[in-house]
């Protein structure tokens, strides 16, 4: 009977660690991607800010080209240099 009971308590010991672990795991995991899904956040919105500085750089070489300030040579060439 004695056994019995130790049995018992050592299975809802067992239980109670096991639970605790699960949890830890999943809180792991959720952070894990937490983390994953900030990283992406960032770095789609670095890209835009370069995308946003590729176009002002773009318009502000066809101001200059429009104001006669470069030719259509220079104004193709800085564009694709911009653009690599």
């Amino acid at each position: 009977m004695l056994n019995n009971i130790i049995y018992f308590v050592v299975f809802v010991i067992l239980v109670f660690v096991l639970s605790i672990a699960v949890k830890a795991i999943t809180r792991g995991v959720e952070a894990k991607q937490a983390i994953k899904e900030e990283k992406s956040l960032h770095t789609n919105h670095d890209n835009e800010n370069q995308n946003f500085e590729v176009i002002n750089q773009i318009k502000d070489l066809k101001e200059l080209y429009d104001k006669g300030i470069i030719d259509e040579n220079e104004f193709k060439k800085a564009k694709e240099k911009i653009l690599k």
